[in-house]
Order: C-alpha cells, then structure tokens, then sequence
C-alpha cells in the first residue's frame, strides 16, 4: 500500500467511524425530547424512563463522538498539511462555529442529565431541546465546509497562485452548502430513527406485552417514517448542485459515458472503465435529464470527454450510489407499510412479520449514509477541493503512514466494542413487563 493510499484509507476509516456518533449525536436528542415532553404531557411513567435511558444513550454517543472528532482533527493537519495550507483560512470559520455547538450542546447535555431533579421541567425541556439544535448546527457547519471542497467559493488568488484574499461567509454559503447540510440532517433524523425502531421490535419480539419497547417503537418509527418520506426532496437538491457545479461526479453516479440529450437514468449496472461502457444496467430514458435539470431533452455530459486522469473511480461511486438508492427505497417501503398498517388497524403495529420487517430496515439508514458519503467523496477525486488542488498534492511527504493507519484503526475497534457493550447494558437492562 502506498502512503497516499494509506492516508486516504486512514481518512476514509476515522470519517466513516466518526459518521456512525455523529449521526447518532443529531438523532437521539430529538427522540430525547420528544419523551421528555410526552412524560410532561402525559404524566407517563414510561416516557420518562424512556426520556432517561436515550438521555444515557445520548451521552455515551456523545463522549465517542468527541474523541473520534478530535482524532479527525489531528489527521486533518498531520495527514493533510497541503489541504491545510490553503484551505484553513477557508474553512476555519465553519469548523469554529462547530466547536461553539459543540461546547453548547455540552452544557445543554449535562443539564438535561444531572437536572432532572433539580432544574424546574420547562428549562429541563429547554435543556434537551438546546441538546437537540446544538447537534443538528454542529453537523451542518461541517458540512458546509465538506460542501466547500465541491464547490469552492469565498476567496481570489494572486498572480502566484496564493490566497489573496478570504470572504469566510462566502465560502461556507457555497452553492452545495445548504442542500448538503439539509440532507445530512435529515439522514441523521431517518437513520437513528431507524436504529432505534429496530432496537425496540427486537425486544417486542420477546416480549410482545412489554409498554417500554412499545412506546419506544412508536417514537422512533414515527421519526423514521417521517424523515424517510421527506429524505428524497432533500436528496433532489443535492442532485441539482451536483448536476449544476460538479458536472465529472454526476457522470460517475450515473456511469455515464456520452453526453447528449434525454439522458437516461440509470438502474444497477456495472462499469467497464476499459470499455467505457455500464453492462446490465437498467435505463429509464430522459429521467436522468429532468432529475438534473428539470427537462428531460436536457443535455447532460458524458465521462468520455473527460480525461482519464481527472475521472474518479467510476465503479466504486456508482455503486455506492447505487446502494444509497437501494437502502432509501427499502425504508421507503417499510415506512409505506408501517403507514398503512396504522390507518388499517387504527394501532402500533403489532405482527411479528412487521417487527422482523423493521429490525432488518434498522441498519440500512447508516449504510445509506456510510454509501452516500463514498460516493460524495470518492466521486470527487483526484481532486482534495474541486478543480483547485488534487489529493496527491495534499497529502503529506512523509513516509511510513501504513503505521498510524493500524493505530487509528486499533483505536476505533477498541472505541466501538467499548461503546457497544455500554449501550446494550442500556437496553438489556430496560423495564419489562405489564399490559398497557
């Protein structure tokens, strides 16, 4: 293995490790609150201990989070130092403004945890909602400068190519930033959603009588379902930035290989890059042209006019593409069947098949979002920031990054089990029992 591919390995491990907490960190304070207020409401017993038990999942997520982040933080300028150079004075404000949310969703966090019983229930609620917006900023604002790598703005150069001046504000409203953003949050939303759904049937699957797991369930697959439904619009804007600014990338999604009109949306397939052609796929004429540009004789531009050095990867990001889909049409029909289950039978659905149905769609709005972000990223490359500096002039000149490469990774298994192991002492050890 190369040290760029080291580096970049190492890069795609701590993101995609980090993503997991980071996720988890935007979605449970809402379920959090959500409880919070239904025990105010209600006066349930129940949905206070619920409120409890994800307020303790909230904070073990949040404690991992923290230091996978602050890995991600010292790769950045060790691993990266040609990224760094140009693109710090850049992005620092958006990374400045996470660190704010973070440190306030901290404090909102430790609130909510240790003034349960000692702050009046109206800040206590203000607590978790503070959790719950701190978390969602903090995404967005790394986002915006993800989103600035694809569609760089904010800054001139002088005749020698060097920074002459920075507009911060402009770099982070870059023409992707707000439909990246949306549609990470919104995963963040339908992903956790999911998670927890599928936690809660699995222990209904045991004990089909037990009011915890069943108003969990509820909760959770009400978020999920919803965000689920609204994921796509998001996922549309995304599309058109992408189709509008990064013309390369969406080629690749869609293994597309001439440019012309009426472009077709392609369904599976694979990639031959030698051939420049995608075998086994399925098209549907013209709707890749009114997906990108709102008109299906819109033309849409093809890998082979473009050299082969600056072509990402085309079989890896379409199939990652390819998944995200997948994974996005999967809930979207566990959510259909949950709505229509409910409106039949006027109640949480209680069917074993349908229980077994949501702990198999559990996992897929985490691989939808591990899928999305490969594709993201890799169809991008060569480029570390678009069209401005390539990932081989990034990286670092020193040699040996096969070394920290196993470290990290040492690291992450060693975080993740930790971190498995306390969040199901959680739920093993959740109420059992009575008929509602």
């Amino acid at each position: 293995m190369t040290d760029l591919m080291a580096a970049r390995t190492q890069m795609a491990v701590s993101l995609g490790f980090h993503m997991i907490f980071a996720v988890v960190g935007m979605g449970m304070p809402v379920l959090m609150v959500a409880a919070d207020a239904l025990a105010a409401w209600t006066g349930d017993d129940t949905w206070e201990t619920l409120a409890v038990r994800w307020g303790k999942g909230t904070a073990i997520t949040f404690a991992v989070g923290a230091v996978s982040g602050t890995v991600l933080s010292f790769e950045l300028g060790l691993s990266w130092p040609g990224f760094m150079e140009f693109a710090g004075p850049i992005v620092g404000l958006p990374f400045s403004l996470e660190g704010f949310a973070f440190f306030f969703e901290a404090i909102c966090l430790g609130l909510v945890l240790y003034g349960r019983t000692r702050i009046p229930r109206a800040l206590h609620l203000l607590a978790g909602l503070g959790v719950a917006l701190a978390g969602a900023a903090s995404g967005a604002f790394v986002v915006t400068a993800n989103a600035w790598m694809n569609t760089p703005t904010g800054y001139t150069l002088d005749a020698a190519g060097a920074l002459l001046t920075v507009d911060p504000v402009a770099a982070m409203t870059n023409p992707s930033a707000f439909g990246q953003a949306l549609h990470m949050v919104v995963a963040a939303w339908l992903a956790t959603g999911w998670m927890v759904a599928a936690t809660h049937a699995w222990f209904l699957l045991r004990d089909p009588t037990n009011r915890f797991h069943r108003c969990g369930l509820g909760a959770a697959l009400t978020m999920a379902v919803a965000f689920t439904f609204l994921q796509p619009l998001t996922g549309h804007v995304v599309a058109e930035a992408v189709a509008n600014n990064q013309p390369v990338k969406l080629a690749a999604l869609e293994a597309r290989w001439e440019t012309g009109p009426r472009a077709a949306f392609t369904v599976l397939g694979w990639p031959d890059e030698e051939a420049e052609v995608t075998r086994f796929g399925v098209e549907i004429p013209g709707l890749l042209s009114l997906l990108a540009h709102g008109d299906v004789n819109a033309v849409v531009s093809g890998l082979s006019e473009v050299p082969r050095a600056d072509r990402p990867p085309v079989a890896v990001v379409h199939a990652a593409y390819q998944l995200m889909l997948g994974t996005a049409a999967a809930m979207g029909l566990t959510g259909a069947a949950a709505v229509g289950l409910v409106a039949l039978r006027r109640r949480l659905p209680q069917e074993r098949w349908f229980l077994w149905l949501v702990v198999a769609t559990g996992p897929l709005g985490m691989l939808g979002i591990e899928a999305g972000w490969t594709a993201t990223e890799v169809g991008r490359q060569p480029w570390v920031i678009q069209g401005v500096l390539r990932t081989v002039d990034a990286v670092t000149p020193m040699p040996g990054l096969q070394v920290p490469l196993v470290v990290f990774v040492s690291l992450y298994v060693f975080l993740g089990v930790g971190c498995a192991l306390l969040l199901r002492r959680q739920f093993l050890h959740a109420p059992t029992g009575a008929h509602p």
